[in-house]
Formats: C-alpha cells, structure tokens, sequence
C-alpha cells in the first residue's frame, strides 16, 4: 500500500523520526491530511505531472487513518504506513449487513501499490554503457550510474508487496 513511502521513508530513517517527519508541525502526536499531504511533497511524491495525484492521496489517506477519526496516530502509522501488509483486507458487508464474506455481484476494488518505474539511467562515463572502460580510469574506478524514476500504481497482488 505504501510501498513508495516505506521506501524513502526506511531509507535513511527510524520509525520514530520518520513519524516525526509525517507528522510536520501538528502539536499532538499524530499526523494531520494536511501534514500528510506536506511530507508526500517533500518526498517528491506529490506536486508534479508524475506524482501521487490528490485522488491517489486521499486514497492512501483513508488507508491509514483505519478509525477514521482524521488523524493516524502512531499506532495506525505503524500498522498502515511503517509495516503494511498487502494481504490485510478492509472488512466487507454481507447482504445482511454484517461482517463476513463479501456481497456477491458488486463492483470489488483491488487493492494498489505505489512503486517505481525507470524513466532513464545513464552510467558515466559514457564508454562504459557500451562495454569499454576508458583508458584514464583505473580498474579499482567506479561508473557512477544516475537513476530517474517516476512513480506508477501497480496492482498488489499478495506475497509480492
């Protein structure tokens, strides 16, 4: 479910600092939509052509916020956005009305991931994409390679997520 966030969020920080950081300035110890809405800015995942859009956003926002009282406490982080589980699938109501199997005939959403998908990679020097080393380089040197991703939905389809 959030693939996109664990990814930056694991990269260089704590579970601690990163709710610190979702939650930006909100004086409680929770995180706010608008907080949230700000740190998938700051991560870059949102506020451009091939970020999140406000719809995505607002998705993953009612993922999180499980009680639906409008903010994630850091239980709900934990859970939905720290350690999610693909697999976890949100209640259903039977034709009676009460927890259980799913109503039959109905339109079912599948669940989506947010993951990242290669726009460009370049090595340099640029010899080396095409399999020779250059001369002034030695061989203990390192091609240095420049990666650009863009985000995209995948569907998420159990043990893979």
């Amino acid at each position: 479910m959030f693939l996109v966030i664990v990814s930056f969020v694991r990269a260089s920080l704590t579970e601690t600092i990163a709710f610190a950081f979702l939650k930006v300035d909100s004086p409680g110890n929770y995180i706010t939509y608008s907080g949230f809405c700000q740190a998938l800015y700051q991560l870059g995942l949102s506020g451009h052509p091939d970020g999140l859009s406000s719809e995505d956003t607002k998705v993953l926002w009612v993922q999180a916020d499980t009680d639906g009282n409008g903010v994630v406490d850091y239980v709900e982080f934990l859970q939905r956005i720290w350690n999610p589980k693909c697999s976890e699938q949100p209640e259903e109501k039977t034709v009676s009305g009460t927890k259980g199997s799913p109503i039959t005939g109905g339109d079912t959403q599948q669940q989506r991931a947010f993951g990242f998908d290669v726009k460009d990679a370049v090595l340099f020097p640029p010899e080396v994409e095409r399999g020779m080393w250059p001369e002034n380089y030695s061989l203990s040197d390192h091609a240095p390679l420049t990666v650009v991703f863009s985000p995209v939905k995948m569907p998420c389809g159990g043990p893979v997520c």
